[in-house]
């Protein structure tokens, strides 16, 4: 048999095992961060901080063995499947979620306001004032109990139709800025197709750089949301999926605009990636492009249709 036709099977690693302790004590960190524990905080840090170097000297080994030319055609195919599923993966995780806005609004809402025949005795007992709408300022337990609610809705949504101007409407400059990066990546990459290294290094770089402007501004976002509108986690069922949909969103930008720089360094530092081998470059860039369709969904169904 060729060697491009045999499989290439690693050493035998203790990194998995080293993954897994990572990834529990992140998960114990954050539990006891939750419930209020004072090492809470430690623990969620030190477990991630084990995991980033796991993934470090994982991923150090996969390029060493790549560089060494191990990485055969049916193992370059694996990598694609990988990336493949991995992506599914993340559009279910975000298909539970829009799913959960979609439930809400069209059937639990209409449910509680009475809007149907058989559930006007729940609107009359329970919730009695509740009506309808979307974003929703006033929730069922405000409506029915009034200033001794439990939860009272937020002061403003962040929907187009409550801004005053578009060019002072903050998801307006973000979904521009995202878009754009994917412009800018798709050229990057297309230079590194041409082994055009230097206009390679160039969008790769402006394509980081408006990833972490994305981030600023979802940031200042977050600050007008909570101490302008009353828009929290606790402002009802629509504070609750907007922050769920859009902070989910935000932490995969965040890594999305890690794995970019961390190419943009390969390529500058260490001059990898070829024309013909930068599978590395292209997962991170699928990976880009899947987190601009993502937030295209949010921008109209959370911001123009909210």
């Amino acid at each position: 048999m060729s060697s491009q036709s045999q499989y290439y099977v690693p050493e035998q690693s203790k990194l998995p095992i080293f993954a897994s302790l990572g990834l529990a004590t992140t998960v114990w960190g954050l539990a006891s961060w939750l419930n209020g524990s004072e090492y809470g905080t430690i623990i969620l840090f030190v477990g991630f901080l084990i995991f980033a170097l796991v993934l470090w000297c994982w991923f150090h080994a996969v390029i060493g063995e790549n560089i060494a030319g191990l990485a055969n055609d049916q193992l370059q195919r694996s990598y694609v499947w990988g990336m493949g599923w991995f992506i599914f993966s993340e559009v279910m995780f975000f298909a539970a979620f829009f799913g959960a806005l979609f439930y809400v609004r069209t059937f639990a809402l209409p449910w509680l306001s009475g809007d149907g025949t058989h559930d006007s005795f729940t609107n009359t007992i329970l919730w009695p004032g509740f009506e309808h709408q979307w974003p929703l300022l006033t929730t069922p337990d405000a409506a029915a109990n009034g200033d001794n609610a439990l939860k009272l809705g937020p002061e403003q949504s962040m929907s187009l139709s409550a801004a005053p101007s578009i060019w002072s409407w903050l998801p307006f400059w973000n979904t521009a800025v995202l878009l754009t990066s994917s412009v800018t990546v798709h050229i990057a990459h297309t230079a590194l197709k041409n082994s055009n290294r230097k206009s390679f290094h160039l969008w790769l770089g402006i394509t980081v750089c408006l990833g972490i402007i994305f981030l600023i501004l979802q940031a200042e976002e977050y600050i007008e949301a909570y101490h302008h509108m009353g828009l929290t986690l606790s402002s009802g069922i629509y504070g609750a999926t907007f922050f769920m949909l859009t902070g989910f969103h935000g932490a995969h930008v965040a890594l999305g605009t890690f794995m970019l720089l961390v190419m943009f360094l390969r390529a500058v530092l260490k001059n990898h990636f070829k024309s013909d081998d930068c599978f590395g470059f292209e997962a991170a860039s699928w990976y880009w492009h899947f987190v601009d369709v993502v937030w295209l969904c949010l921008f109209i169904f959370v911001y123009v249709l909210g």
